[in-house]
């Protein structure tokens, strides 16, 4: 149920729980293409569902978990019967976490979760689900803490496995444990001083190692090299800023690390194929 559509943004509504809404979903609804700002993980209980993402049609089938990033524009083209959870999570909840904010942006923009894909976490992401929804739906005090913390655990299990499935850190255990720490730490620095005149000398410095072996391991890490991540994370900055009609395009790039108007232009289109106006357009719409 969308109750805000402003073009093709959704403003979400929180009514009950501040930070969080979820939808038991049993209507007949065509849901067109929209994006918001909240994090969106989707579980059909009963029956299979068709969700656009990104130009891609998914099946996501009974007991599947689909979790849609922020920005990601998606859509349900078809009424299909049945019932499907739909949670959505303030993503400036996790600004207190600071490891979790940084490496969110390592994983997909959309992730598909299934016995075959995630079978290490699968079963204990379905039931965090119907803990949530229980919890969502009760009258039980402490509701917002308790849904908070089993919402970390399940953004934690994801990003565990999938960092555990890209990464190629050294096999021994402990010197994985020992770069793994490293390189969240370095994350967790890019995207605090993501704004900031940041190169690759900088970060391989961090880290303490050469230049061409911090470069190998960044990649294994969060799966881009690390002049993408640090452009994702000023454009991730950049898209806060344009919801002030007070700043000009120029005054966002500036504030957003880019060193030239011509290069923010170039690589906002990249990341979000649309230019920063269009984005602002679609956020006042």
């Amino acid at each position: 149920m969308i109750e805000i559509l402003n073009g093709i943004k959704e403003t979400v509504v929180y009514k009950d729980i501040e930070g969080f809404k979820l939808h038991d979903n049993t209507d007949y609804e065509i849901y067109p293409e929209h994006w918001h700002t909240p994090i969106e993980i989707i579980m059909p209980i009963k029956n299979y569902y068709h969700i656009s993402c990104k130009k891609e049609i998914l099946t996501v089938q009974e007991g599947d978990l689909l979790l849609i990033n922020s920005g990601v524009i998606h859509g349900m083209p078809s009424t299909i019967h049945g019932e499907r959870l739909i949670l959505q999570t303030d993503f400036s909840l996790l600004h207190n976490v600071a490891d979790l904010e940084s490496t969110l942006s390592t994983i997909p923009q959309v992730l598909l979760l299934t016995p075959s894909t995630a079978p290490a976490i699968h079963r204990r992401l379905q039931e965090l689900m119907l803990e949530i929804y229980r919890e969502y739906y009760s009258d039980s005090i402490l509701i917002s803490a308790s849904i908070y913390s089993k919402f970390i655990e399940m953004m934690v299990l994801i990003e565990r496995e999938y960092t555990g499935k890209r990464n190629s850190f050294d096999t021994a255990s402990a010197k994985r444990k020992e770069h793994t720490e490293k390189f969240m730490m370095v994350c967790n620095f890019i995207h605090e001083h993501c704004t900031e005149d940041l190169c690759l000398d900088d970060a391989a410095r961090i880290a303490g190692f050469s230049k061409y072996h911090f470069t190998r391991l960044f990649k294994d890490f969060t799966g881009v090299s690390f002049y993408k991540y640090l452009n994702k994370k000023r454009i991730e900055h950049a898209e806060k800023l344009l919801a002030d009609p007070a700043l000009s395009i120029t005054e966002v790039a500036l504030q957003s690390g880019f060193s030239s108007f011509s290069a923010f232009i170039r690589m906002f289109k990249l990341f979000k194929n649309c230019t920063p106006t269009e984005f602002r357009n679609l956020y006042e719409d």
